[in-house]
C-alpha cells in the first residue's frame, strides 16, 4: 500500500492541475461584442463566433502553440464601416488633371470568405481603398470635367455598381451610393478655377439680364399701373357723371310720377267725393220714397180706417132705421089692436105665436128689399150702368149689382180707388176717366189718354 505522504502528494498534484486548468479556462475564454464576429481557425475547421451565428459568441483562444487546442483569431467588425479617398489625383477624358474626395460606406457580408480573403481589418481597408481608387480612376476618365462638375450623383452611382462585383469576393457589400464629395485643381492646375470663372460671369450675366428684365418688366408695370390709374380716374369721372345724369333723370322721372300720382289721388279723392254724394243722393231718394211709401201707406191706413169708419156708422145708422122701423110697427100695430079687442086677442095670440111673428117680419123685410131694388133699378137706370151678370141666374147676379150701392159696396170701391191712386198705372186710369167725365160735362171734346207712368 502506498503511504500517507505519497497520497497527499498525488491529490495536490491534482488539485493543482485542475487549479491551472480553471484559471487557464478563464484567461483564455472570449466573448465576442456585438459588432464583431471572430473567425477562429484551429487545426480542424474554421468556426466564426458572434452575435447571430450558429456558434454562440463564446469560446476559447488557446495560444497556438498548444499541441491539438491551439487556435488562430481573425477578428472582423460586422457593423458599418466607412472608407475614405481623400486628395485622389484623377483625369478627365482630355487628360485634365484634378484632385476629388470620395466618401464609401460597406459592412461585411459573408465573415467567412472576409477571413478567407485578409487577416485584420487594416488590410481589409487597404484592399477595398485600391478597389475605389480603381473604379473612381476608370469612370472619371470617361467624361469631361464639365459633366465630372454638374453631374456628381450620377458618378457615384456608377462607383457604387462598378465596385459591386469585386466587393463580393471579399464577402463585401455597399451600404449606400458612394459619394463624390468634392472635386477641385491639382495642384499646377486652373482648370476648374477657369471653368468656376465662367460659370460665375455667365451666371453674372444672366443674374444683370434678369436684373435688366426685372428693371424693365418693373417700369413697364409702374408705366401700366399709372395708365390703368388714370384710366380708372376718367371712368370714375365718367361714372360720376352718369351717375349724376341718370340721379337728375331719375329725380325729375320720380317729380312728374309723384305729380301724376298726386293728380291720379285727387281725381281719385273726387271721384271718391263724388261716389259719396251720388250715394247719399241716392241714399237721401231712398229715405224719402221710403217716406213718401210710408205716407202713403198712412194714408192709405186712414183711409181705410175712415172707410171702416163710415161703414160701421152706416151699418149702426141701418141697425137704428130697422130698429125704429121695428118701433113704428110696434106702434102701429098697437094703434091697430086699441079699438078693436079682437085685434087684441089677435096681437097677443101673434105675441105669442113666434111663427106667425117670423112671417110677419119676413112679408116687412120682402116689402123693405122691394123699395130698395126698385130704387136701386132707377138708380142704375139713370146712371147708365150695364149688369154684366157672371152668376148662375139673372136674380143672383143683380142682387151682386146690387151690393155695388150697398154701404159695404161703397166702402170697398172707395178702397179700391185709393189702392189704384197709389200706383203710377192707377193715378193715371184714373186722372184719364175723370177727364173724360169732365170732357163729357162740358161737352168738349175728349182729351188724349195720358200716358202710363213706368216705375
Amino acid at each position: 500500500m502506498f503511504s500517507a505522504p505519497l497520497v497527499s502528494l498525488a491529490v495536490t498534484a491534482v488539485l493543482a492541475a485542475i487549479a491551472v486548468v480553471v484559471l487557464a479556462a478563464i484567461f483564455f475564454r472570449r466573448v465576442v461584442s456585438t459588432n464583431m464576429v471572430h473567425i477562429v481557425q484551429s487545426s480542424r475547421k474554421t468556426t466564426p463566433y458572434g452575435t447571430g451565428q450558429d456558434t454562440g459568441n463564446v469560446y476559447y483562444q488557446w495560444p497556438s502553440w498548444v499541441p491539438v487546442f491551439g487556435v488562430n483569431v481573425i477578428k472582423l467588425p460586422v457593423s458599418n464601416f466607412g472608407l475614405s479617398l481623400k486628395d485622389y489625383e484623377a483625369y478627365d477624358k482630355d487628360r485634365v488633371p484634378f484632385v476629388v474626395d470620395v466618401v464609401a460606406f460597406f459592412r461585411i457580408s459573408n465573415t467567412a470568405l472576409a477571413a478567407q480573403r485578409v487577416v485584420t481589418t487594416s488590410e481589409l481597408d487597404a484592399q477595398l481603398l485600391q478597389i475605389v481608387q480603381g473604379a473612381v480612376r476608370k469612370i472619371l476618365a470617361s467624361d469631361t470635367i464639365d459633366t465630372i462638375m454638374t453631374e456628381r450623383a450620377k458618378f457615384g452611382d456608377e462607383f457604387t455598381q462598378d465596385v459591386a462585383d469585386q466587393l463580393k469576393e471579399w464577402g463585401v457589400e455597399s451600404v449606400k451610393s458612394m459619394e463624390l464629395m468634392d472635386i477641385r485643381d491639382s495642384h499646377d492646375s486652373q482648370v476648374i478655377h477657369n471653368i468656376m470663372a465662367k460659370k460665375i460671369s455667365h451666371i453674372a450675366m444672366e443674374s444683370r439680364v434678369e436684373v435688366a428684365k426685372n428693371d424693365q418688366a418693373a417700369e413697364t408695370a409702374e408705366i401700366i399701373a399709372r395708365q390703368a390709374v388714370n384710366i380708372r380716374a376718367q371712368e370714375a369721372e365718367e361714372a360720376v357723371g352718369k351717375r349724376t345724369a341718370e340721379k337728375d333723370q331719375a329725380v325729375g322721372v320720380a317729380t312728374q310720377l309723384s305729380n301724376q300720382q298726386i293728380l291720379t289721388a285727387q281725381e281719385q279723392t273726387q271721384e271718391r267725393q263724388m261716389a259719396v254724394t251720388r250715394v247719399e243722393q241716392v241714399r237721401q231718394a231712398e229715405i224719402t220714397r221710403d217716406q213718401q211709401i210710408v205716407a202713403a201707406d198712412q194714408d192709405k191706413q186712414t183711409t181705410v180706417i175712415v172707410a171702416e169708419g163710415n161703414l160701421e156708422a152706416q151699418k149702426r145708422e141701418a141697425q137704428g132705421i130697422e130698429a125704429l122701423g121695428a118701433a113704428k110697427a110696434t106702434a102701429e100695430k098697437l094703434m091697430q089692436l086699441a079699438p078693436v079687442e079682437a085685434q087684441i086677442v089677435l096681437a097677443k095670440e101673434i105675441g105669442g105665436n113666434e111663427g106667425y111673428q117670423a112671417y110677419l117680419v119676413a112679408l116687412k123685410g120682402v116689402d123693405g128689399y122691394v123699395a130698395v131694388g126698385t130704387a136701386q133699378a132707377e138708380a142704375l137706370r139713370d146712371a147708365d150702368v150695364k149688369v154684366i151678370a157672371n152668376a148662375g141666374d139673372p136674380t143672383t147676379g143683380a142682387t151682386n149689382a146690387r151690393e155695388l150701392f150697398s154701404p159695404q159696396g161703397g166702402t170697398a170701391i172707395g178702397a179700391m180707388l185709393e189702392a189704384m191712386s197709389n200706383t203710377p198705372q192707377g193715378a193715371a186710369l184714373l186722372k184719364g176717366i175723370i177727364g173724360r167725365l169732365q170732357v163729357k160735362e162740358a161737352g168738349a171734346p175728349p182729351a188724349p189718354e195720358a200716358e202710363p207712368a213706368t216705375a
